[in-house]
């Protein structure tokens, strides 16, 4: 039975797998030798950094970080908050952030100049999906699975208000009047 709100089926259970299974290969070979840390963002990049981390096959160090953004409070001084820091030292590391989705790149840059300070030896950012039709800040991405089409995205990690984050593949969402 299908969800009230949930559209079109966007990227299928098996589309994902097959694209997080050739991005864990590229990430295997690429970090071969570098003992990386790689840092899911919460909550959103849950279930891809696990099977992107279950699909790698070199040594590797998983950690995670949550960000609190208030849509009242952040446009008006642009605070934002760490609800979960590191629980390991990325000092002289190589650092691969971890993100469900990069759309205005806000959120992400904040981050990324967060770790800069702790003087990882590389610092990179992987994606699930990349929104560049809603770019604001010039953030490179380094690896990505999915370009997403400028829609609203629930499944596999991605939620409306807290819900649909459990559907294996990832649909269009409008939310029911």
């Amino acid at each position: 039975m299908k969800e009230k709100g949930i559209g079109r089926i966007i990227f299928t259970e098996r589309e994902i797998q097959e694209q997080v299974s050739k991005m864990a290969k590229m990430l295997s070979l690429d970090y071969d030798g570098k003992d990386p840390i790689l840092i899911g963002i919460l909550n959103g990049s849950f279930y891809f950094m696990a099977d992107l981390t279950r699909y790698m096959t070199i040594p590797l160090s998983i950690d995670f970080l949550s960000i609190g953004v208030y849509p009242e409070v952040t446009k008006k001084t642009g605070i934002v908050r760490f609800n979960k820091e590191l629980d390991l030292s990325i000092t002289g590391r190589h650092v691969l952030l971890v993100e469900d989705i990069v759309g205005t790149g806000l959120t992400l840059g904040y981050i990324y100049q967060h770790m800069e300070a702790f003087k990882p030896a590389s610092l990179k950012i992987c994606t699930l999906l990349d929104n560049p039709a809603e770019r604001l800040l010039d953030i490179k991405i380094d690896y990505r699975c999915f370009v997403m089409p400028d829609e609203f995205l629930v499944g596999y990690g991605l939620d409306y208000e807290q819900k649909y984050r459990n559907l294996p593949y990832i649909a269009a969402y409008r939310p029911e009047p």
